[in-house]
């Protein structure tokens, strides 16, 4: 079942436009990705999916009818931007959030105390928001956007600010959301939380959606596997372009790109004639890899 829809959306400002002829569907229960660079029209999107602003032209459905207050109810939200009350205690501020989104109070504070708890941050129940730090401040907001279990959970860089212990916790929190039947739309920069978490992508660039489908059929669809290569000695037959496409050198080891037609095996028999091969391994091309190519015009043969 259709989660969210969007057909043919787009919005300008001025002469800028910021959103052009988007169509997008989201499943129920999925963890939707929605990526781009700076700029791209992500937040735009989200924003009119959320009915902050409109769209000039197009159509939004969300749970199957239009984005108005009503289902909107239904919907979880966390803004890039923080937007909590600084002098209010943290445990009044998610109250007023959960009681604002249809929540008996009674309940609302049981649930605010679990999600505290889950979160460590139970001893800043009683306290101001300003005294939190901004990782703190980030997992009180995302507890406000979640905390009435909504179906749809609109995350904007939910991992913004956020440690490593932090940012598991909200991993774990979002995997649970959708193991109890939400559906969770992902707006981030970090590729390797996308890469782990989310089911299918969109990723837009300069307001078009210019990449749209299942993470892994989207891997498939972009090309060679890579070879990775660590080393002792003088690798020579990294210059030789009859062989390599090209490489990034980290150091510690090399991620080759072979040339069109190579195969890995060639990479390994050349490699072993040259060098000491403490490690050899054949990997799908990274998504941070396919979003930097995408963006850069790079790989003409991925399409939407």
């Amino acid at each position: 079942m259709e989660v969210l829809s969007l057909r043919h959306v787009s919005k300008s400002f001025g002469e800028v436009c910021a959103v052009s002829d988007l169509t997008l569907t989201v499943e129920r229960g999925r963890v939707f990705g929605l990526l781009g660079p700076n700029g791209a029209g992500k937040t735009t999107t989200i924003r009119m999916v959320m009915n902050i602003i409109g769209p000039d032209t197009g159509e939004i459905l969300v749970l199957g009818k239009p984005n108005r207050d009503g289902v909107l109810q239904r919907v979880g939200y966390l803004p890039e931007e923080r937007g909590l009350y600084p002098k209010l205690p943290v445990g009044e501020v998610l109250e007023l959030l959960a009681v604002l989104r249809g929540m008996e109070r009674r309940d609302a504070r049981r649930k605010i105390r679990l999600w505290l708890e889950r979160f460590e941050l139970a001893e800043w129940e009683k306290k101001p928001v300003e005294q939190l730090s901004k990782g703190m401040q980030q997992k009180v907001m995302i507890i406000g956007a979640v905390l009435h279990e909504p179906e749809i959970a609109i995350l904007d860089e939910p991992f913004t600010g956020l440690d490593p212990i932090s940012a598991g916790e909200v991993k774990d929190a979002i995997l649970e959301l959708v193991k109890k039947g939400s559906t969770v739309i992902l707006s981030t920069h970090l590729m390797e939380q996308v890469e782990k978490l989310c089911d299918e992508i969109c990723l837009i660039n300069q307001g078009r959606a210019v990449l749209v489908g299942e993470l892994t059929e989207v891997k498939r669809r972009f090309g060679e596997e890579r070879v990775v290569l660590a080393y002792r000695g003088e690798p020579h037959f990294l210059q030789d372009p009859s062989l390599v496409a090209g490489y990034d050198d980290y150091g510690h080891y090399v991620e080759i790109r072979p040339r069109k037609g190579v195969t890995p095996q060639a990479i390994l028999e050349r490699a072993v004639r040259e060098v000491e091969v403490r490690r050899f391994e054949i990997r799908q091309p990274s998504l941070n890899e396919i979003f930097i190519a995408v963006v850069k015009g790079a790989s003409p043969e991925v399409a939407p």
